[in-house]
């Protein structure tokens, strides 16, 4: 048996087949597209049937090209976005995207309903308008008739199984990024419940990752011929993945993570919530990870400033591609306008590079005027807002960080990653860079019995793919010192 990794990530989605020899897995990747989501009126929404089509189109490319006939098969992707199910099982609307706008001040109405921070107290989760509790409480507030004429809410990958199998099922890890688990007992909070209008059984059955699920529906496997696909539940949250694909080799409590792509997802693997005063005002996460473990972690406006950035040039008429834009930020000077990669200002779609200017403008920097400058202000702000995090990581566990691991697509920009190691003063461990495609594969294996435990996973990772080491340049250690002292004034001078 073969295994198909369907990952699904913000701005593309990829099918990679894996041959598995009790070792070591073998990529083969079969089909790639965009993931293009779409504006209609004010709204933005995923077009969840086009990422149907897709995954479709790759499940005949896997029958066509294989000799294999028979696939174990799994799906993740981001988290927090969900659509809604009639009793008949018909969609009810594209789901929204998770950056839309209907979701501005439902942090303040959660601040009323749950003072004191109740909310984090109850799921552990990071406080973000984009949040899968803040969507549903803007579907209340603008009273949407969604709700009430559903039957059952279904994350993006518990959808798309549904769509391929018929099965309403809600795996764990997906179900833990959006606010709604109580962080203690892994299920739906009541009393968040209540406050939106919703019971627990509009939710389906929970699922562990390395869980099947079932096999394709009947009504799809004519498309199919001879070959037969077993859907499996895997870390179905992309980051769940990524961070199962970090390829730690001891204890993993000095030794942090970044899973680097249009998000940056940066914290350490644990054994139970942490969630306390201080955890609660540095606004840390603690999402459900494969093995029991909990990712705690902080959400990062990864390399998304860079995507949109690039979209504008391109709108402008201007295609570079991402090697273009490493080699003109090569040449600027280093860690000479910063911005704070977390500015709510950034968090939409629209003219970054302006919004960059505009920020360092405000914040009395040089103003980046070349393509060059603008990439070389949102790396290195990047790297610092990295170290950052990693202090207030070491702050909350009482552990040093030795080492960051880093994995996603991010680890292909080389200049951030250096940068990354000299601003943070630690080594980094670079790869897989199809780190999530990798986590999902090794939740299969875990549903089909080839491995059993972490450590073995883990294993099979480090068989599988050669990491980069990156050490600090310490020649630059008192500019990185200078620059990570303006970084954390930023916010003042806003």
């Amino acid at each position: 048996m073969r295994y198909l990794a369907i990952d699904l990530g913000a701005s593309s989605g990829r099918i990679v087949e894996a041959a598995f020899d009790g070792t070591k897995l073998i990529f083969t990747e079969l089909h790639r597209f965009s993931n293009d989501p779409v504006y209609t009126g004010k709204s933005f929404h995923w077009d969840i049937l086009r990422l149907l089509f897709e995954i479709r189109a790759g499940l005949r490319k896997a029958s066509l090209h294989s000799s294999e006939k028979e696939f174990s098969v799994g799906i993740d992707t981001w988290g927090v976005d969900y659509g809604w199910l009639d009793k008949s099982g018909n969609l009810l609307g594209n789901p929204y995207h998770y950056r839309d706008t209907r979701t501005k001040g439902t942090l303040d109405v959660l601040d009323r309903l749950f003072p004191g921070g109740g909310v984090y107290k109850r799921t552990g989760i990071q406080q973000l308008e984009l949040n899968t509790l803040n969507q549903l409480l803007a579907e209340k507030l603008q009273g949407s008739p969604l709700p009430a004429s559903a039957d059952k809410l279904l994350f993006i990958p518990d959808l798309l199984n549904f769509f391929l199998t018929g099965v309403k099922a809600c795996e764990y890890t997906i179900a833990s990024t959006g606010s709604l688990l109580n962080a203690r007992t892994g299920k739906p909070d009541p009393d968040i419940l209540r406050a939106i209008g919703l019971d627990a059984d509009r939710f389906a059955d929970p699922v562990q990752p390395g869980t099947y699920l079932a096999d394709l529906s009947p009504d799809l496997q004519d498309e199919f011929g001879s070959t037969r696909f077993h859907f499996q539940a895997v870390a179905s949250h992309d980051t769940a993945s990524a961070v199962l694909s970090v390829p730690f080799d001891t204890n993993s409590i000095e030794k942090a993570y970044l899973s680097s792509g249009t998000w940056s997802l940066m914290g350490c693997e644990l054994d139970a919530p942490l969630m306390n005063e201080d955890t609660l005002r540095a606004n840390f996460t603690n999402e459900g990870g494969v093995f029991g473990t909990i990712r705690f972690l902080k959400n990062i406006m990864g390399l998304w400033l860079l995507q949109e950035s690039r979209r504008q040039w391109q709108r402008e008429g201007s295609d570079y591609s991402f090697p273009d834009l490493d080699a003109m930020a090569k040449s600027c000077r280093p860690l000479r306008s910063l911005v704070d990669p977390d500015d709510a200002r950034f968090a939409l779609p629209g003219n970054m590079p302006e919004r960059i200017r505009e920020y360092c403008q405000e914040t009395g920097q040089p103003i980046p005027e070349t393509v060059g400058e603008t990439v070389r202000c949102i790396l290195d702000s990047l790297a610092l807002k990295y170290k950052d995090t990693i202090c207030t990581l070491e702050r909350l566990t009482g552990h040093p960080v030795r080492s960051l691991h880093i994995v996603g697509g991010g680890i292909q920009n080389k200049l951030l990653c250096r940068a990354t190691a000299t601003v943070c003063e630690r080594p980094v461990v670079a790869g897989p860079v199809e780190a999530t495609a990798c986590g999902n594969i090794l939740s299969q294996l875990l549903a089909t019995g080839e491995i059993s435990s972490l450590s073995q996973a883990r294993d099979v990772v480090r068989a599988s793919f050669d990491v980069d080491n990156y050490e600090p340049d310490p020649a630059l250690s008192g500019i990185c010192s200078e620059a990570f002292g303006r970084f954390q004034n930023l916010k003042t001078n806003i």
